[in-house]
């Protein structure tokens, strides 16, 4: 034990401070911010040659020159190395001992008043105090939950796990996908980093219409409808892909037995592509990991499975519910469902974290729940697992981990303390059949609030510009005395043209036009040379290609086509929908509803009720 006296300075105000170098640097931290209001999570200990001082530290032999300084706001290079960041309406705090030098630096733009952080960190620690007497001190029972997870996620890593499930997936209509979410707002030439986020985005939504729900599943012998009758022993094919629990269903109308093993083995999933939550997150992380995201299986006490992935985007863990397509948002469960959490645990090939404080906003009520064993044996049970996954790895990942393991400890301490918006009302769950979730208590409400559709910017002027093309078009068909019928049977052959476009391959769109489809009054050809303008629109153009025959193809940035075709073909149906309804057509008719010339592009948006992300509303 060595005792250490400081000499805190506070504006006006000074404090003597006496610890004990045994009781770590925790204790020293919540000490300062007793006596300063700075909190702990805000709070980092810097020694001299700048090396951080961590939980792991030796205190005793550190030197007596210190500095403290806020972690809020900084950033960390992919090295490691550290940045100096500019810290906004700071307030600095002098602490200085006999041969110690201490300098406190917070933002005040925390969103918590000190009032509200002294309930909550008084209520934090009752619930500890109270957590001795409550909790069996069962280190076993709760290792034993997480050993099957860890071998579990291990699959994930098997290659030919990994290209069963690349196999099925449709790569490239989600990059397209992808591209054209960020297109939509303002970026046509996204970094690497942006596309592979929302590429995750893209593969989340797919898997949510790929993935099939079962509740009772359908009569293998005539499709009808069947009721629970039980459990049964599971076949050896069944064993072999870890489905050791069997559930049977009777049909309604035959009678027949219908098996639905409950499969463990991802590999298994992707073929049958049906199961509940457990299926669904188990599969959908092989998938996340197939495509090379540091993806994590989360398992919640309370009967649930998601999963998480780390995106370079945001520089953090991300939250993803397969089962409901939503990510992001990790207080869905506590405030949209009305869970009860007690714990979550993040199971990756390189280690296992508790990340409850993530999904909980009243930590110290959860903290209440927590009674299968003490915190300090939780976190030597996960802390023991993970050395063991890492025992394999190099010091250099082993550091890179370390890193990153720290920055996300910070993250859920400043997260648990950040101020919840009460306006935005999360939905509550929306997989399962009605009679289960309200039996789960998990109903909630049916959607999201209006106002957590987020204020972004939305580029359109394309609209405009498709729009405007259309008007020569219709000029030529003014001048030349076309009918409607004529017209519509022009507008029919563009639109297959486009539909036969908007099928192929966004990188190198291109298709043949069959000279012998011929219209009424015009030909392929003729009716090509009178849309110039809106195969520019659309940054198409036509070329001949060796065998004389004409060809549409790409004039510009895939993207930027691919954005473009879908309004074309909807502008198109509208068209063609008025022009049935119009009478003979004139240079007066040519505006709305017909056309619509000079249309307005949007600017901020408040976006509500929208498919996220690739979803616009304008």
């Amino acid at each position: 034990m060595v005792a250490r006296k400081l000499l805190v300075h506070h504006n006006d105000s000074q404090f003597d401070v006496d610890y004990d170098t045994d009781d770590g640097i925790q204790v020293l931290k919540f000490q300062l911010f007793s006596l300063t209001s700075i909190l702990p999570d805000e709070q980092k200990l810097i020694g001299e040659k700048n090396i951080p001082i961590i939980e792991d530290s030796d205190l005793n032999s550190v030197s007596d020159s210190l500095r403290l300084i806020t972690i809020s706001g900084e950033d960390e290079e992919e090295d490691g190395e550290e940045r100096e960041s500019s810290i906004t309406d700071a307030k600095q705090i002098t602490i200085q001992g006999e041969n110690d030098k201490v300098v406190v630096e917070s933002s005040s733009s925390f969103a918590k008043s000190d009032e509200e952080l002294a309930r909550m960190l008084q209520a934090e620690e009752e619930a500890l105090f109270y957590q001795q007497f409550q909790t069996r001190d069962n280190r076993e029972e709760f290792e034993g939950k997480l050993r099957p997870y860890v071998r579990q996620v291990l699959m994930y890593e098997d290659p030919v796990r990994q290209e069963a499930a690349r196999k099925t997936v449709p790569v490239d209509e989600l990059e397209e996908k992808a591209l054209v979410s960020l297109a939509k707002e303002g970026n046509f030439k996204p970094s690497k980093v942006e596309q592979d986020h929302a590429f995750l985005l893209q593969l989340l939504i797919w898997f949510k219409k790929f993935f099939r729900w079962v509740n009772a599943p359908p009569c293998d012998g005539c499709a009808s409808d069947t009721a629970n009758c039980g459990m049964g022993a599971p076949y050896p094919s069944e064993l072999q892909f870890g489905g050791s629990r069997v559930e049977l269903y009777r049909c309604k109308s035959c009678s027949r037995v219908t098996r639905f093993p409950r499969y463990n083995d991802p590999l298994k999933l992707v073929e049958t592509r049906k199961g509940r939550c457990g299926e669904w997150a188990n599969c959908f992380t092989l998938y996340s990991r197939a495509f090379g995201y540091d993806s994590r299986l989360i398992l919640d006490f309370t009967d649930h499975v998601w999963t998480e992935c780390y995106s370079h985007h945001l520089g953090r863990w991300m939250h993803l519910d397969p089962c409901e397509a939503i990510y992001d948002n990790p207080l869905l469960y506590e405030k949209g469902w009305n869970k009860k959490l007690s714990y979550v645990i993040a199971f990756a090939k390189d280690g296992v974290h508790d990340v409850t404080k993530r999904y909980t906003r009243n930590w110290p009520e959860v903290l209440s729940r927590r009674d299968i064993t003490t915190e300090s044996v939780v976190s030597a049970v996960l802390l023991n697992i993970t050395k063991e996954c890492r025992k394999s790895i190099t010091s250099r990942e082993l550091s890179r981990l370390e890193d990153r393991d720290r920055n996300e400890a910070e993250t859920l301490e400043m997260d648990l303390h950040s101020q919840v918006d009460a306006s935005i009302s999360l939905p509550g769950r929306q997989s399962g059949a009605k009679e289960w979730r309200i039996a789960r208590s998990e109903l909630g409400s049916d959607s999201y609030s209006h106002s957590s559709c987020p204020v972004r910017t939305c580029v359109d002027e394309h609209v405009s510009r498709i729009y405007n093309a259309f008007y020569p078009m219709f000029s030529q068909f003014v001048h030349e005395g076309y009918s409607n019928v004529d017209i519509l049977a022009v507008l029919s052959v563009v639109k297959r043209f486009l539909l036969d476009l908007s099928k192929t391959s966004y990188k190198d769109r291109r298709r043949s036009i069959d000279p012998d489809s011929n219209t009424s009054k015009l030909s392929v050809h003729e009716i090509m040379s009178s849309v110039g303008e809106l195969l520019t629109a659309l940054f198409l153009k036509t070329e001949l290609e060796t065998d004389g025959k004409m060809s549409i193809c790409l004039a510009g940035e895939p993207v930027k086509t691919s954005i473009a075709l879908p309004v074309a073909l909807d502008i198109l149906d509208d068209i063609m929908a008025n022009l049935k309804n119009c009478g003979k057509l004139t240079k007066d008719s040519l505006t709305l509803p017909l056309l619509k010339l000079n249309r307005i592009s949007s600017g901020l948006i408040l976006a509500s009720g929208e498919e996220l992300p690739f979803g616009i509303v304008s």
